[in-house]
């Protein structure tokens, strides 16, 4: 605790007595204790305001990928309108969550909630903290599949960020995932949706991805128009059709506001991160997580954006907390490795040894795969054998480590 107020810890919460030279609050449950003055802070900034149209607006994003570029797009075009409080990084769990919230103040117009869970339960106790006025739910995928017992665990879980919304609330949901689009019956909150499909509210067409970006025609009420994000891979069009969704429900100028978003640069650190690795050489540093869908999205934005002269190179590692799927997925992935017609698959570590062996099983593949031990090996194998025009995609969990090989790949030092 002494550590804590050479810090500048002004006050102390906890579990245990304690003798210190600020004041201590001792606590039952420390956990429980940070998500009641979260609740606390979220309601009295909410209530400080008598004039609607300037009190506090919570919009809170969850979905088995997507969350965290989702959250940096709304806070890019929440921050041109207003002052906005946004998680820094994944802080999206019952600790993290709750101490981004309590960063909102009295001027705080825009609170963005990232809502993620490891099982069930732990969105709707985040809902409680916050009580959204819009809940986003992108999409239900097999990540962390272990923790919610299959997808239909993570259905479930999922759902719990709209099950308790009030009817004055908005459910903002992505009608190309059927299991999503369920979950209108779920809520008592006005249905909004997004996506591909002919009727979402908020639509994309004639989705075009480049080594230079992602462009597609948005439709959403009042406005059609062409959009040109710089940031990497057909999988972000969802999450800016979200953030786009929850600024035109919230009655700002989408226009102004898909303006923002083709200002945006990157979606965040490690995820779809374009690098340079020499001269004509390309990374795209993406390990920062790593589930079924969001490394079948990589690898098909990879494929996409290889020219006829130039090579495609995977990198991969474990996606992880899979639990009795791993074997299953990493085979699919090794599979689709072949069906994409990557030229080269390099696959780290031993967790990760299903996506080689599918793959050099596929007989009808005339490309190349190894499987190496470590991020050592990984480099070396790589680097060894990069060629000028080389598009190199980094993938794995972030318990693999991955994103720093992209980064040494790339000579990123910090």
């Amino acid at each position: 605790m002494p550590s804590a107020v050479e810090n500048g810890a002004a006050l102390i919460v906890t579990e245990a007595e304690i003798e210190a030279s600020v004041p201590v609050i001792l606590v039952r449950d420390g956990v429980v204790a940070l998500a009641d003055l979260a609740r606390e802070v979220v309601a009295r900034v909410r209530a400080s305001q008598a004039d609607e149209s300037l009190r506090l607006r919570v919009v809170g994003i969850t979905g088995s990928n997507g969350k965290t570029s989702t959250k940096n797009m709304l806070r890019a075009i929440l921050s041109a309108v207003g002052p906005t409080v946004a998680p820094e990084g994944s802080f999206n769990n019952h600790v993290g969550a709750p101490i981004s919230m309590l960063r909102a103040d009295f001027d705080t117009r825009y609170l963005v909630a990232e809502m993620g869970a490891a099982g069930p339960g732990e969105i709707a106790r985040l809902v409680a903290i916050a009580r959204p006025d819009t809940g986003v739910v992108l999409k239900v995928g097999m990540a962390h599949a272990d923790g919610f017992g299959g997808i239909e665990g993570t259905r479930r879980a999922k759902a719990e960020m709209v099950t308790d919304l009030p009817a004055s609330a908005t459910a903002l949901l992505n009608v190309d995932d059927f299991r999503v689009a369920g979950m209108a019956d779920d809520t008592a909150a006005r249905v909004v949706t997004f996506g591909l499909s002919d009727g979402a509210t908020y639509r994309a067409t004639d989705i075009d991805v480049s080594s230079t970006g992602t462009s597609f025609t948005l439709h959403a009420p009042g406005v059609t128009r062409p959009v040109a994000l710089k940031i990497l891979g057909e999988h972000h069009v969802m999450n800016a059709l979200a953030a786009l969704g929850v600024a035109g429900e919230w009655g700002l100028d989408v226009d102004r506001a898909a303006t923002v978003l083709e200002s945006v640069t990157r979606a965040e650190r490690w995820r779809m991160e374009v690098l340079e690795a020499g001269p004509g050489i390309t990374v795209i540093n993406d390990a920062y997580n790593a589930s079924p869908d969001s490394v079948a999205a990589a690898l098909k934005t990879l494929a996409q954006i290889t020219g006829p002269d130039q090579r495609s190179v995977a990198v991969l590692g474990e996606m992880a907390e899979l639990g009795d799927y791993a074997q299953e997925e990493h085979d699919r992935i090794g599979r689709l490795v072949v069906r994409l017609n990557i030229h080269k698959l390099v696959v780290v570590g031993n967790a990760a040894r299903h996506v080689h062996m599918a793959a050099g099983l596929e007989g009808s593949w005339d490309g190349e795969t190894m499987l190496v031990p470590d991020l050592d090996a990984a480099y070396e194998a790589v680097r060894s054998d990069l060629r000028q025009g080389d598009i190199v995609l980094v993938k794995s969990s972030k318990s693999g480590g991955l994103r720093f090989l992209g980064d040494r790949l790339a000579g990123v030092t910090a």
